[in-house]
């Protein structure tokens, strides 16, 4: 992969529904001011996250890099956790995408059945990652621009309307940043910043998939670094701009109450056929989000192969260097997570879902924590820190702050009654993962 691809499947992993769809209700819990506020931290969280990772991944590039870090940095029962957790994550987020996709595509053929469109875009997302991975990542380069392009558009329209540049319905004058304040700072109360916090740094996540592409990355001692610098000053620009521009065009109180943020700005300045450009964007950001959360779940599933954790063959690769058996294994617990969201909504489904949104900050603790333990065990062994071709500064103040900040987040649950479920969920599973682990090498030892 090259610079252009990295820097894409870095974004494209992190701008989805969430921003497109989730943002407006965001804004509506937490405020204009509580929101931009809350995203705010959120993108320091994966920028420290990010600084952790890239002097782990510069000095080993691994494919599907984490749970290898974590294995020999922390322990082999958190590496394999680490990879069971976020392999669960974009899994089951594959099974959520493809029937968000089905739905979409009713919207413009009312009379079709969701699944024969869920089943298509499976096809068409399993051939992209199946063919090689330089066609992987040229189909998520299309997809990511293709959203960035309209967040683009949308932030510069949104600007013009916001200075009176061009007209918007429901204004005689130039709208200006006076809905941003008008009810106070934190209308809702500043507790209202804390449960929006897990939703940000859910909606963060995918900023990590750079650790997983490091092993199949041309020349990563340049390219990592430089996807990694560029990736908080897109998400500022790109989240913050784009709530900015929501929360000044539209009254906190209706914002994402009936319909996409996005369409109704659009459609206010009078941009036509905003409601079928914007699904078809939205669609794009599913499609890429899906796109990326196979790569991503097949390559953990090889790298667990590779090292010894899970059956050799899942790591055997086609004449192409694509993990075949691994990539249909993935597939095929997406389907798994489809058909438990259709079955079992309020019982398995539920569980999995609580499972994977909390697991990516796990995944972000165990970055930080190994690369403090990397740092100590490079100068242990004779090196210094100059022979690192990327450095986190500041250290140990960074990775230490990443840590904190990402386990507070976990903590945060505890503070909004919808979300504290997903704890209960969590613990016992991640306690269950290192006993499946240990119980192995126990019965293997005996």
């Amino acid at each position: 992969m090259e610079s252009r691809h990295l820097l894409m499947i870095s974004l494209g992993g992190v701008i989805g529904t969430g921003l497109f769809l989730s943002s407006g209700y965001t804004i509506h819990e937490a405020g204009p001011i509580g929101t931009i506020l809350a995203y705010g931290i959120g993108a320091i969280v994966v920028y420290l996250v990010m600084l952790c990772l890239g002097e782990l991944s510069v000095a080993m590039p691994e494919t599907g890099s984490f749970h290898v870090y974590a294995d020999k940095y922390i322990g082999p029962g958190t590496g394999f956790t680490v990879a069971i957790l976020y392999w669960l994550t974009w899994t089951v987020a594959l099974g959520s995408e493809f029937t968000a996709a089905g739905l979409i595509m009713q919207t413009w053929f009312p009379k079709s059945p969701t699944w024969i469109w869920s089943a298509l875009f499976m096809l068409v997302i399993f051939v992209s990652n199946a063919l090689s991975v330089k066609f992987f990542a040229e189909t998520e380069f299309w997809f990511s621009s293709i959203k960035v392009i309209a967040i683009i558009i949308f932030i510069i329209l949104g600007g013009l309307a916001i200075f009176g540049a061009i007209h918007i319905k429901g204004y005689t004058h130039a709208p200006m940043f006076n809905n941003l304040f008008k009810d106070g700072i934190f209308p809702n109360g500043f507790k209202a910043v804390f449960t929006t916090m897990l939703t940000v740094n859910f909606a963060f996540s995918g900023t990590e998939l750079i650790g997983v592409t490091a092993g199949e990355t041309k020349d990563p001692g340049k390219n990592i670094p430089r996807a990694i610098h560029t990736t908080l000053l897109r998400l500022v620009i790109f989240f913050i701009g784009s709530i900015v521009v929501m929360a000044a065009l539209i009254p906190w109180q209706k914002a994402g109450v009936n319909q996409s943020p996005f369409v109704l700005v659009f459609k206010s300045i009078g941009l036509p056929f905003a409601g079928d450009l914007m699904n078809f964007v939205v669609l794009t950001a599913i499609l890429s989000a899906a796109n990326s959360g196979l790569y991503a779940s097949t390559r953990m599933l090889w790298s667990l192969a590779h090292e010894g954790m899970i059956p050799m063959r899942y790591a055997k690769t086609n004449s192409r260097g694509v993990p075949l058996i691994a990539l249909s294994l993935s597939m095929l617990g997406g389907i798994l997570a489809l058909v438990s969201s259709v079955v079992a909504a309020s019982t398995v489904y539920l569980i999995l879902v609580s499972i994977s949104g909390l697991a990516v900050v796990f995944v972000w603790m165990a970055i930080a924590l190994s690369e403090i333990n990397f740092r100590k065990s490079w100068l242990k062994s004779g090196h210094t820190v100059d022979e690192l071709k990327f450095k986190t500064p500041w250290y140990p103040v960074i990775p230490w702050a990443a840590f904190i900040m990402s386990l507070l987040s976990c903590f945060l649950i505890v503070f909004d009654p919808n979300q504290r479920s997903a704890l209960f969920y969590m613990i016992p599973f991640v306690l269950l993962c290192y006993g499946v682990y240990y119980g192995k090498e126990y019965l293997k030892k005996s």
